[in-house]
């Protein structure tokens, strides 16, 4: 009697081990595919996971609630316009909107552009330079590409006689947005963007061209294109001379492959070179680099360090780790999304 009861538990076991061996891979296969939807595949692209919202900074974050109030008081206020946009007839005495003016955008697409703009790329300028680096790379581009419209607008009175340039208000944070073009130019210039197979160096000149082209069209896209031009050209000035570089302790990026010729074609640099050249000489001084394309900047016959390919490409590799950094960030948020999608999908089950 007691074998065959020890038989019939045996059994019962074996039939309850069956059946739960047969219904576990069920719902650990729907946790898998659950997994495999929340993380990306490995051959997706970096610039397709970067577009991810994961991964704003602070600071950017800070920045984009400046943009979003001065918009909100200038559409509540209309006259606060008087006193925070650029107008180069009253900067005298308003001598602060030289540095506000940057940061108003006066559109709610202009507002839009100029957050998303500030929170994508700034996202990738901010781990390579840092907050303070950043911070001040922000500030001077806008002030500079302010005090070079305000100078143009009083030229253009001066020979056209034309009242329309002192008293049209100028404002918009695009300088900036086209300045961080450039800093993308210099840390990833080989980086693709993803379905166009653009390479990352040619936008700040396809900006650029697009906002040229525009200009021809719309009355307002014409007020963007000085702040475009200026921010792209004072921002290449920053990075090019004065920018302190924190291994060398030298000032700026002489690598051949940012030069002010690297935004045109090819064809185009003959000419440009010689007239980029005399631009040169004026910021350096009056110094002379006549070994400039053999050796980089030379000081007293040898060559200055962070000056050669060498140190351009150590650059570039800062860049592309600091990318790897923040795309591995990413990665583990996802993965810890997929772990505690799997942990609740567990115990439904």
């Amino acid at each position: 009697m007691k074998d065959e009861m020890r038989l019939n538990v045996e059994s019962c076991s074996e039939v309850n081990g069956t059946e739960s061996s047969l219904l576990l891979p069920l719902p650990q296969i729907q946790i898998q595919d659950l997994a495999s939807m929340s993380t990306p595949p490995p051959s997706q692209s970096q610039g397709t996971r970067l577009l991810g919202a994961s991964g704003f900074t602070r600071l950017c974050k800070g920045l984009s609630v400046v943009l979003i109030a001065l918009h909100i008081v200038v559409h509540l206020f209309p006259s606060a316009i008087t006193y925070l946009a650029l107008i180069p007839a009253r900067t005298i005495p308003f001598a602060w909107n030289l540095v506000t003016a940057g940061y108003l955008e006066q559109s709610v697409y202009g507002v839009v552009i100029s957050t998303i703009g500030l929170l994508f790329i700034g996202k990738l300028l901010e781990p390579v330079w840092g907050p303070r680096e950043f911070i001040k790379f922000v500030f001077l581009v806008n002030f500079l590409t302010s005090l070079c419209i305000f100078i143009t607008a009083i030229a253009l009175y001066y020979i056209t006689r034309l009242e329309h340039y002192l008293y049209i208000p100028l404002s918009g944070f695009h300088g900036v947005i086209s300045g961080f073009l450039v800093g993308i130019k210099q840390i990833i210039p080989d980086q693709e963007l993803p379905f166009l197979k653009i390479k990352v160096k040619w936008l700040p000149s396809i900006a650029l061209l697009c906002s040229i082209a525009t200009s021809f069209w719309t009355l307002e896209a014409t007020s963007y294109l000085p702040t475009v031009i200026f921010g792209t050209y004072m921002s290449w000035i920053y990075l090019r001379y004065w920018q302190r570089n924190p291994e060398t302790k030298l000032k700026g990026d002489p690598s051949e492959d940012f030069a002010f010729s690297t935004f045109f074609p090819d064809f185009f640099r003959p000419i440009i070179d010689p007239i980029a050249s005399i631009f040169h000489r004026m910021l350096c001084c009056g110094r002379s680099d006549a070994s400039n394309d053999a050796r980089g900047y030379t000081l007293g016959g040898e060559p200055l360090p962070g000056s050669d390919p060498i140190e351009a490409s150590r650059r570039r590799e800062r860049g592309a780790r600091a990318l790897e950094e923040r795309l591995a960030a990413e990665r583990l948020a996802g993965a810890r999304n997929a772990g505690e999608l799997q942990t609740d999908a567990t115990e439904n089950v």
